[in-house]
């Protein structure tokens, strides 16, 4: 019997054959809409890229793809540098697109002295 767990034989790769990681990484959401947001990261993202976001919306989390549509810097500190970015949402789906929505509507309610 073989040690092999593998499900398929892998193939050595000869050359170069480049790929990416998705990474998940803090950040703060200074404004949000069902349609984009405004994210601060410590790091700038590349105008026009597709990424993925997970959006904490009280007790649920949705995940929203979308598009940098701006980058600038907003802060600048000793060693600290701070990055404010225009993401446009593409591709949201009609869930995850009630969740923002009802998730702001709870926001603008508590603002209000409501609940």
């Amino acid at each position: 019997m073989s040690s092999e767990r593998r499900e398929g034989p892998r193939l050595d790769i000869l050359g170069e054959l480049n790929g990416e990681m998705m990474v998940f990484q803090a950040m703060n959401v200074r404004d949000l809409s069902t349609t984009g947001a405004k994210v601060e990261t410590p790091f700038a993202l590349q105008l026009d890229s597709i990424h993925e976001f997970r959006l904490t919306l009280g007790e649920r989390s949705v995940v929203v793809k979308g598009r940098v549509a701006h980058c600038q810097i907003s802060d600048v500190e000793q060693e600290h540098i701070s990055y404010q970015t225009g993401i446009e949402f593409v591709d949201l789906g009609d869930k995850v697109t009630e969740a923002i929505d009802t998730f702001l509507e709870t926001v603008r309610t508590e603002r209000r002295g409501g609940i």
